[in-house]
């Protein structure tokens, strides 16, 4: 199918560019943004008078429940809630039921995810078996098969020669490990640290529970001669970000990412055991937050992620400890962006970069063929492409939402952009009710 998306402002951060462009598309790539030659006939006309067109968000962290909840058809809702948000790629962890250790595993979640014809889905291999922490994977074949790295998602490794070994054999082969920093016992607890942890009564996880982890991480990682590559998840503090910026600074391969929630949210407003803070990493004082939205603002964190993990009713509507962590998000990625954007001062093509270019140079080479199209807006490339009106405020209805997790500590705010059109390889996989379309002959 040929497409020509019409009257758009084209907002490439890659690139830098920022201009109103016609954008063209066929056989699934972009052939021209602006001078679209005169006989180029298209099948399908959209119109984006008014609204944004940019290159498809990019998300390093969306929890899809599959392998393991297939007759939810999981797979098929949250993919569905991924690109009604304008992500186009994301990465998946290895926590699943079964865990993603072996390559069978991951054959087949590609499989049955490309065949929705929705979001590109990255997934991350277990770093050791069973997420163990005890043997590692055989992360040769994982990769073989599709994982763009290795991981543990919530599951800390104990043995630290254990995880010494993993980063020398990452380091030896050029592959990325993904790692939240979290001690094992002192993140046992379910919300931040403080006063208010206390007063609730509430087991606490310290900031040294992310920055014990970080010190022996870094050090590792000077052992393997600077070689080693590693992506840290969600951090959650300003004394870990301060160690993030020193390792950076030294030359060490790592780069990071926050999450949505730990970037706009305080353990002030779990209030009464408000079970939809009831997170990981959990949500911690103001000083944090604001060393977390600075930290992004001046490109010390790479990415902003949703960290969705849709998360029912049953686990969720429990005492506050008891609850399950996890909350839906990914639909309202780019509306949060834009709203930390807008309260920082700074302007919407920040915003985007780092849910476009930012997430697309952690990837980097892991993206194969593709490293060249996702993340950016290239003629050439493949048309991945979120169109959204600037203007076009909503308010988030949970039980409006795609996700079968109807769980978001963001219920009832008001978020400033609205996703008209998401493309995925050329195909609309995505479109608003009231979007702008024509046939080619109108």
């Amino acid at each position: 199918m040929k497409i020509l998306i019409q009257n758009g402002r084209v907002m490439d951060p890659a690139t830098g560019r920022d201009e109103m462009a016609d954008v063209a598309i066929a056989a699934g790539r972009i052939i021209a943004i602006g001078n679209v030659a005169p006989d180029f006939h298209a099948s399908r006309i959209i119109d984006a008078t008014g609204c944004v067109v940019a290159p498809g968000l990019v998300d390093l962290a969306v929890r899809l429940r599959e392998p393991g909840q297939e007759h939810a058809g999981m797979l098929e809702s949250e993919m569905a809630a991924a690109v009604a948000g304008g992500v186009t790629s994301l990465v998946c962890p290895p926590d699943t039921d079964p865990v993603l250790d072996e390559p069978g595993l991951v054959d087949m979640l590609k499989f049955r995810a490309e065949k929705l014809h929705l979001a590109r889905v990255f997934p991350l291999g277990a770093l050791t078996r069973g997420l163990q922490g005890e043997v590692l994977t055989e992360m040769a074949e994982l990769t073989e098969s599709g994982c763009i790295g290795f991981g543990q998602a919530e599951v800390p490794i104990v043995n630290v020669q254990v995880l010494q070994r993993a980063l020398q054999y990452a380091a030896t082969f050029g592959y990325t490990v993904w790692l939240r920093p979290q001690d094992f016992w002192l993140g046992k607890g379910v919300a931040a640290s403080g006063p208010l942890a206390t007063r609730l009564g509430l087991a606490g996880v310290p900031a040294a529970a992310e920055t014990i982890a970080l010190h022996t991480l870094f050090e590792l990682m000077r052992g393997a001669q600077g070689k080693a590559r590693v992506h840290l998840c969600r951090i959650s503090s300003a004394a870990g970000l301060a160690l993030v910026r020193q390792a950076k600074a030294e030359g060490l391969l790592v780069t990071c990412d926050v999450s949505v929630h730990n970037l706009h949210l305080t353990d002030v407003d779990i209030g009464f055991y408000d079970s939809r803070l009831r997170l990981q990493p959990p949500v911690r004082q103001q000083r944090d937050r604001d060393a977390l939205r600075a930290g992004l603002a001046d490109g010390t964190i790479d990415a902003l992620v949703s960290d969705h993990n849709p998360v029912d009713s049953d686990a969720k509507t429990l005492p506050f400890a008891e609850a399950e962590p996890g909350a839906t998000a990914v639909e309202l990625l780019l509306g949060l962006a834009c709203t930390w954007a807008q309260q920082e001062g700074l302007g919407l093509m920040q915003a985007l970069a780092v849910l476009t270019s930012g997430p697309q140079s952690v990837l980097g080479a892991s993206l194969g063929t593709l490293q060249a199209s996702v993340g950016r807006m290239a003629v050439g490339g493949v048309a991945d492409l979120c169109i959204f009106d600037t203007s076009a405020s909503w308010t988030v209805r949970p039980e409006t939402l795609r996700s079968q997790g109807k769980h978001t500590p963001f219920g009832g705010h008001e978020l400033p952009v609205s996703v008209r059109a998401t493309l995925v390889g050329g195909q609309v996989a995505h479109q608003a009710a009231d979007a702008g379309e024509r046939a080619a002959h109108a």
